[in-house]
């Protein structure tokens, strides 16, 4: 099913707008809803002046930088009241990890200053929290690889053999390294845990293929949509710079029993690995679209058009079947804009393309 949102006279608020090697989803999320035909503003919220998608023409109309997440509600919903005396947002969607759980809290608190969004409940984003896919999810009959949480270096030279070395250490949120020995343990255990904090996890490494999928939940245990893509291009950081949208019924049941236990609402991305000894494994649930969601949109599922209807509280039939076989590849390229424009997003914290429609 083709979504059209050229009917909407709306404003669109759209967070995460970094690309590069390590990119945020909010660029290829606004352009899939442009590509829907929708023709209503854009708002573009960012952390820093320095995200590329600001410089970007004929693409957000405003530009707001938002507080941290960690500077807490009172400062988050300051910023937004000061944004909506200049322009009103009907619908948001957050796409970085650490800020979700925030628009999840004040979800009611938003939807009293009339703005939607579609996000799941807190208690279920928790559920897949990395510190917690190892215990709750085997006895559901899903398979995690054999995880720890350490809040202590010494910790990692007592990890047992059902976590060998070479493993992953991931942060709770962000960053993902594979050590090759208790030493490298060491040194990424520290430099994770300044940038995020405790626990740190460490992950039994499964030899295997890994897959990725980005799925839009309907938060009663089914899927508006569902896209899965084998990695064709990783670069050094492990994020795919190319892929191709594969067929896998196995998988495509793997991934619908997840949300059916979860009845996850909204966007999401799961991290597969199929192991070389045929078990799938669940590795993360991102709970937010992957900055590769427009390869869902070139398989033919506008899955962040589905999402701004569904915040809208409008009906949405489940989208129609992927397209095996589509790729996407990366395409780097440098944005030409004049140093005033930086100068203003630092100096005001906000850029303004546009009146109001």
């Amino acid at each position: 099913m083709a979504i059209d949102l050229s009917g909407l006279d709306i404003t669109i608020a759209v967070s995460g707008l970094k690309t590069g090697d390590n990119p945020q989803p909010g660029v290829p999320v606004i352009r899939s809803i442009r590509n829907a035909g929708f023709k209503g503003k854009i708002v573009g919220l960012i952390y820093d002046s320095m995200e590329s998608g600001i410089y970007l023409e004929n693409f957000a109309d405003e530009i707001y930088q938002m507080p941290y997440p960690s500077a807490g509600a009172d400062a988050f919903l300051s910023r937004i009241d000061y944004i909506l005396d200049r322009t009103k947002i009907d619908v948001i969607i957050p796409t970085l990890d650490a800020e979700v759980i925030l628009y999840i809290r004040l979800q009611d608190q938003l939807k009293r200053r009339g703005i939607n969004s579609f996000l799941p409940s807190e208690e279920c984003f928790l559920l897949r929290d990395k510190t917690k896919l190892a215990t709750f999810f085997p006895p559901k009959g899903i398979s995690v690889p054999q995880t720890a949480l350490l809040s202590d270096a010494t910790q990692i030279r007592q990890l047992d053999d059902d976590i060998p070395f070479p493993l992953m250490v991931k942060g709770r949120y962000y960053e993902a390294f594979k050590a090759h020995t208790p030493e490298e343990g060491v040194k990424y255990f520290y430099d994770i845990a300044e940038r995020w904090g405790l626990p740190i996890i460490f992950q039994k490494m499964v030899p295997g293929d890994e897959y990725n999928i980005v799925i839009v939940g309907d938060g009663k245990g089914g899927m508006l949509g569902m896209v899965p893509q084998k990695k064709l291009v990783i670069t050094d950081k492990g994020k795919g710079f190319g892929g191709v949208v594969v067929q896998n019924a196995e998988l495509d049941a793997f991934a619908a029993k997840i949300i059916s236990i979860l009845k996850w609402q909204g966007p999401c991305e799961l991290e597969v690995m199929k192991g070389f000894d045929g078990v799938y494994y669940l590795i993360e649930i991102n709970p937010r679209f992957p900055a590769w969601v427009r390869l869902a949109e070139g398989a033919g599922q506008n899955q962040p058009a589905a999402v701004v209807l569904k915040s809208l509280g409008m009906d949405v039939e489940a989208l129609g079947p992927y397209k095996p076989g589509t790729m996407f590849i990366r395409h780097a390229e440098d944005i030409i804009a004049d140093i005033s424009v930086m100068g203003q997003v630092s100096a005001q914290s906000e850029l303004i393309r546009r009146n109001e429609q």
